[in-house]
């Protein structure tokens, strides 16, 4: 690891062990389940090139079939998480067959459809509860030994969880898949005439995009004791997108970033009511106009050292 995402890693970690003594654990959670689903939208985007706009599909079924497993299958939430996990694995899986054979905005679009089509399902599906959603679904106990009822106790939990799916991320980006999947994204032809099959690597980045959005959702569904159609519909798709664009695209620390910036404009323009959509959207231009790499692609490109 270089010298500068050690020391980013270390600030990382340090922020995370004295926020919830600063800060609600609660908002802090909710920083760091929507961190994990930037970065894992970040690993599609920034490394293998693919612009998804259907991440809230693989997000938001993570989230229900976490908050069912727990609630009515009375798994405990380790459990529950992995339901999630593996649920959305199969989904992205599927979709990622079905879309990666396309490119561009095609990719963009069929994404975006088959999520939409994930959406409506859930409006209908009996065991989502339709507009009502999955509510007070229990946190219970970690390996049935560990309450997860305070939110103190849970923090940690989710801090853990955060920290392995990022530095999974971490480890696929700099191995020989990620360098091949950075190959892909900046000269496809060029790595087929070196041997490499695009499509079955693109395929499994995205499987394995799926899979921590949907750990990252069911994370969230536990956390908040509730899954709604908020979590499935298309908005969820749009934050991962602003998240990773405002935090820095193609770089590790910036969807964490984006994602606390976001976040926290959320609860602090909560107030505004619906104009706090507008308000993203005006960031969104301003971002895309004034610094292009992003916050931490811009102190990247300062310090010409990778973040």
């Amino acid at each position: 690891m270089p010298r500068s995402q050690a020391v980013a890693l270390a600030l990382l970690v340090a922020f995370i062990a004295a926020a919830p003594f600063f800060l609600f654990p609660v908002y802090v959670m909710k920083v760091l389940c929507f961190a994990l689903y930037a970065c894992a939208f970040n690993l599609l985007l920034g490394y293998a090139g693919l612009l998804s706009f259907g991440h809230a599909a693989y997000f938001g079924m993570g989230s229900y079939l976490s908050a069912h497993a727990a609630k009515v299958w009375g798994l405990t939430p380790e459990l529950a998480i992995i339901t999630g996990g593996l649920t959305a694995t199969v989904l992205g899986a599927a979709f990622g067959w079905l879309a990666i054979r396309r490119q561009g905005i095609y990719f963009a679009m069929i994404t975006l459809a088959l999520a939409q089509m994930v959406y409506f399902f859930c409006v209908q599906a009996p065991f989502t509860g339709g507009e009502d959603g999955i509510q007070a679904v229990p946190r219970g106990a970690l390996f049935g030994v560990l309450d997860l009822t305070p939110d103190f106790t849970l923090y940690w939990v989710v801090a853990a969880i955060f920290l392995a799916g990022f530095l999974f991320l971490y480890r696929v980006v700099h191995s020989p898949f990620g360098q091949v999947l950075k190959a892909i994204r900046d000269n496809e032809p060029r790595a087929i005439s070196l041997g490499y099959r695009s499509d079955d690597y693109k395929l499994l980045a995205f499987v394995l995009s799926a899979a921590i959005a949907g750990i990252a959702g069911g994370t969230k569904a536990i956390v908040f004791q509730i899954a709604t159609l908020t979590d499935v519909n298309w908005p969820m798709s749009g934050e991962a997108v602003l998240m990773t664009l405002l935090g820095g695209i193609g770089t590790m620390f910036g969807p964490v970033v984006g994602a606390f910036i976001i976040v926290t404009l959320q609860a602090e323009l909560a107030q505004f009511g619906a104009w706090v959509t507008v308000i993203q959207g005006v960031i969104f231009v301003a971002c895309v106009l004034a610094f292009r790499r992003g916050v931490i692609g811009e102190l990247q490109q300062a310090i010409r050292r990778p973040l």
